[in-house]
């Protein structure tokens, strides 16, 4: 298999905490796929950080960065995106380390990211059955508030990870306020973007649903996690209110454009 060109635009971000022997896997697919990329290790005390940092120093288009507790998912992403814009990138995928997301999509990612700079590329979660009902009914809720937040602006899924995001449009977003840090990182990401004008191009995308014997780990905590989306929505409703002005204008600026 030939090892693909290195891009100095777009990086694949791999953001990992205690996703134990899965994100090996979960790297050297992405690896095989892309050039470079990056994992933050955000505080894992698996043992995942030193055998990851072995896999790097054999392998120049795979880097470590290890931060020293766990912050939040979306505190190592904005970590990485850091450093990615002090290197020049332009653009990074995001995606998770539990084998959940579809590594063989990411050059159909990075192309739609390439021939649409200034958008965001978002992936909208086909599911298999080993998907928990639960969740696929409950993500509904999150995608409905989204879209009412965004006058609905076309945001496909508000909570799946697997998404190339412009660099500096999102670390401004970031940046300017103390939330994202955590579970509520994917969809206020995708709605605040949506308010700072980046428009969402949504491409289907596999998603799998691990059990533990096959290695599965996963983080999700119903209650904790469920309160901390509530509180989210409650925040950008009150941000999509005192914005509505403004969305209504480009809303409309939009659609006299496109009829002209």
């Amino acid at each position: 298999m030939s090892t693909p060109l290195p891009s100095s635009s777009h990086l694949v971000l791999i953001p990992s905490y205690n996703s134990g022997a899965k994100v090996y896997e979960t790297v050297t697919q992405a690896r095989a796929q892309w050039n470079p990329v990056w994992v933050v290790v955000d505080g894992s005390t698996d043992g995942t950080t030193a055998v990851l940092q072995d896999m790097a120093a054999q392998d120049a288009g795979l880097r470590v960065i290890a931060l020293p507790h766990n912050q939040g998912k979306g505190a190592a992403v904005l970590h990485g995106l850091d450093r990615a814009a002090q290197q020049g990138f332009t653009h990074a995928l995001c995606m998770d380390s539990d084998g959940q997301h579809p590594a063989h999509l990411i050059p159909s990612f990075m192309q739609c990211s390439q021939a649409t700079p200034a958008a965001m590329v978002l992936g909208v979660p086909v599911f298999d059955a080993s998907a928990p009902a639960l969740r696929v009914k409950g993500r509904k809720i999150s995608n409905w508030w989204a879209n009412l937040e965004t006058l609905w602006a076309g945001i496909g899924d508000s909570l799946y990870g697997f998404r190339v995001y412009p660099v500096e449009p999102l670390r401004a977003v970031m940046q300017s306020q103390r939330w994202m840090r955590r579970f509520d990182f994917d969809p206020e990401a995708a709605v605040r973007l949506c308010w700072r004008g980046v428009p969402p191009i949504n491409l289907p995308a596999p998603v799998k649903y691990l059990q533990a014997h096959e290695g599965g780990v996963s983080h999700f905590n119903y209650r904790r996690d469920n309160l901390l989306l509530s509180w989210m929505h409650f925040r950008l409703m009150v941000g999509f209110v005192l914005r509505l002005p403004v969305l209504i204008a480009g809303k409309l600026g939009r659609s006299n454009a496109r009829g002209a």
